[in-house]
């Protein structure tokens, strides 16, 4: 049957106006006839081409140009040629270089287990409640807030030959003479350690703090009524539900020991302790490529073995995490 309007002039009807075209409702067929809304493909590339160009500028393009530099003699304000792989070979048979790579896989393997196993414990002493533990917590954690120079200002204010230690030590007749702790390049090694550890404690803390809200009190719970104290609970509940924690925690720190730099220039001066003795890679890369000489060149080759060790127990670690997942 067709459908005509109101009759016109003559009596003969004319066909009704077609209705204006409605959106189609959420979840339905959209309205046959209406034009289609076409998305551009290069939309999300644009959103994304900001951040990227800032990842290219600071990140990969200072990667590749140190790759680069490696294999040439340049210098600071000047270009140089290709060496091939002269200053890899020079690094290998360099003592300094050797030295250096000593002092840091010895910072790693004293630093990481006391930043995997002290925050652990300090997490669970801090989860205790008593009243006032809420200030503890933010006692342990002040020093992650504050900056690298003041609290390797503040320890070697400490540490020093007539400092707070070595005052409190002689007070109590401890030692006769000052302890060299700045002036020995073993204790001064030693003494960046401590400082590494006090101010990552609290950082790491928050880490196992977040893992020990996940395990179930019904686990703790089970222990107690088979008779297992504190101590018992914590090795056998506690540790084994944070066991991956742990193993990103020991990753984490272990980057970070790899990449001191900053408590042993505080402690030991420009030149890393009594005849850089205490030089770690971070160190004697910033020593060789901005130093008298400013040999960017060999600088930019010991930064990429840097790199290569610091990928080396990025993988141990990973390749542990997941040993302990299967």
């Amino acid at each position: 049957m067709r459908i005509t309007g109101p009759a016109g002039p003559g009596g003969v009807g004319r066909p009704a106006a077609p209705s204006a075209a409605r959106p189609a409702a959420p979840g339905k067929a959209a309205t046959p006839g209406a034009p289609e809304r076409r998305r551009s493909p290069w939309a999300p590339y644009l959103f994304l081409a900001p951040g990227l160009a800032l990842v290219l500028l600071f990140s990969v393009w200072p990667f590749l140009n140190t790759v680069i530099l490696s294999f040439t003699d340049a210098r600071i304000l000047r270009g140089g040629r290709f060496t091939g792989l002269a200053n890899y070979r020079r690094a290998l048979t360099d003592p300094d270089f050797w030295l250096a790579t000593g002092n840091s896989v010895l910072y790693l393997l004293v630093v990481v287990p006391c930043l995997v196993l002290l925050p652990l414990a300090l997490a669970v002493l801090v989860r205790t409640r008593v009243p006032g533990i809420g200030f503890f917590r933010s006692a342990f954690y002040t020093p992650v807030i504050a900056s690298a120079v003041v609290v390797g200002l503040m320890w070697q204010w400490v540490l020093r030959s007539d400092g707070l230690l070595n005052t409190v030590l002689r007070g109590l007749r401890v030692v006769s003479e000052p302890v060299p702790f700045l002036t020995d390049s073993t204790l001064l090694l030693f003494s960046a350690m401590i400082v590494t550890v006090w101010k990552g404690l609290g950082y790491y803390m928050v880490f196992y703090l977040a893992a020990l809200g996940n395990v179930s009190v019904s686990l703790y719970e089970a222990a107690a009524l088979d008779g297992a104290g504190a101590v018992r609970r914590f090795f056998s509940v506690t540790v084994p539900q944070v066991k991956p924690m742990m193993l990103l925690v020991g990753t984490l720190s272990a980057i970070s020991a790899l990449r001191v730099f900053t408590e042993i220039y505080i402690l030991g001066g420009e030149s890393g302790g009594p005849g850089g003795g205490a030089r770690t890679l971070p160190f004697l890369i910033r020593q060789v490529g901005l130093g008298f000489a400013g040999e960017t060149g060999y600088a930019s080759a010991v930064s990429l073995l840097l790199f290569l060790l610091t990928l080396v127990f990025s993988l141990l670690g990973r390749r542990l995490s997941k040993g302990d997942e299967g």
